[in-house]
């Protein structure tokens, strides 16, 4: 842990309000830094538990830095408290088959299509 000027490393990714720590991390994201954002994220999620957009953002950061495990749970939090929220589910069903867990991530992207309408035609 860095403790140049007093301040620990950490105080970056937690310095702020929510609305500018949510800026920050979208900012990692969106240039691909996605352990910066996760950082970022982690105390968000923990500040705000009950907003769905934060934690969604925190499990694509896992996902995309390979932590596969924490994605997972962020993203099983979000189905169970809204079961409905499709793009989750979807995401849930991605880290699972990268997981090679096929028949359970089967089961997520088929309630995730049905749920944003997508239907096969036959």
């Amino acid at each position: 842990m860095d403790m140049t000027y007093g301040v620990t490393d950490n105080a970056y990714y937690t310095h702020g309000t929510p609305a500018e720590r949510w800026e920050r991390a979208r900012l990692f994201f969106d240039a691909k830094d996605y352990t910066a954002a996760a950082r970022v994220l982690g105390g968000l999620v923990e500040e705000v538990p009950e907003q769905t957009g934060p934690r969604l953002l925190l499990a694509r950061a896992y996902y995309h830095s390979a932590q596969l495990r924490r994605a997972e749970a962020e993203l099983r939090f979000i189905v169970e408290h809204d079961p409905v929220e499709h793009y989750a589910r979807m995401m849930l069903g991605r880290t699972l088959e990268r997981q090679g867990r096929t028949e359970e991530a089967r089961t997520h992207v088929r309630i995730a299509s049905a749920l944003a309408g997508d239907f096969p035609d036959d």
